[in-house]
């Protein structure tokens, strides 16, 4: 029987209207090549570090065949990510949208407890407007831990993907920003890393259903 993806959406979203948390999230519809994605981040999507060609968004589209639209502003907030979004859904209508915001948060001390607020509205507002969501997991950045190679995914991120249940791109940026070799400076990776990246994305996105091939 063919599923409806408005139904589908429509349905993770009453998961979370009505507080329900699954441990694990309900398959995902598969993205076809040339379905729209939106990659909603910092200067990590942008792809600072590295030529336009080789950031995450560019390589993802690369490896999937999706459009992706590179919605990467670097120095960029949770909070203004969020005022972003309404305006990038109405005019790309996206499938899929990448979340992977927080960094600049951390690096600010922002409380956690609004990082997490924002990145949950951002999610619960892609789900509202019938695309579906795949979480990227941001390490607790500092520089001292982007030096040493001991970064870890801030486990806020894992929460909120609990919480609406959408799929998680785990340790994808704590792996790349800890391996010196993949980064162009502390806090960014290299064209090197963000094919590394992208191909992790790849990976979990097949592995979720949001990519058949």
């Amino acid at each position: 029987m063919a599923i409806d993806r408005r139904s589908f959406v429509l349905g993770a979203a009453a998961l979370v209207a009505g507080g329900c948390e699954r441990s694990q999230p309900p398959r995902a519809l598969d993205v076809p090549a040339g379905a729209t994605v939106l990659a909603l981040g910092d200067s990590l999507t942008f792809g600072t570090g590295a030529p336009a060609e080789a950031s995450y968004p560019s390589v993802l589209a690369r490896l999937t065949g999706w459009t992706v639209i590179n919605a990467g502003v670097p120095g960029e907030t949770s909070a203004q990510a969020l005022q972003r979004l309404p305006a990038l859904l109405e005019a790309h209508a996206p499938q899929l949208v990448v979340v992977s915001i927080g960094g600049n948060d951390f690096l600010r001390r922002v409380p956690e407890s609004q990082t997490r607020a924002n990145v949950e509205r951002i999610c619960q507002l892609a789900l509202a407007a019938q695309a579906q969501v795949m979480l990227v997991a941001v390490p607790r950045l500092s520089l001292a831990a982007a030096a040493a190679g001991s970064l870890t995914d801030h486990p806020l991120y894992a929460q909120v993907a609990q919480a609406l249940a959408v799929p998680l791109q785990r340790a994808g940026w704590a792996e790349v920003l800890g391996d010196a070799d993949l980064r162009s400076d502390t806090v960014h990776a290299n064209a090197r890393g963000y094919e590394a990246f992208a191909r992790r994305a790849v990976v979990t996105a097949r592995a979720v259903g949001l990519l058949a091939r």
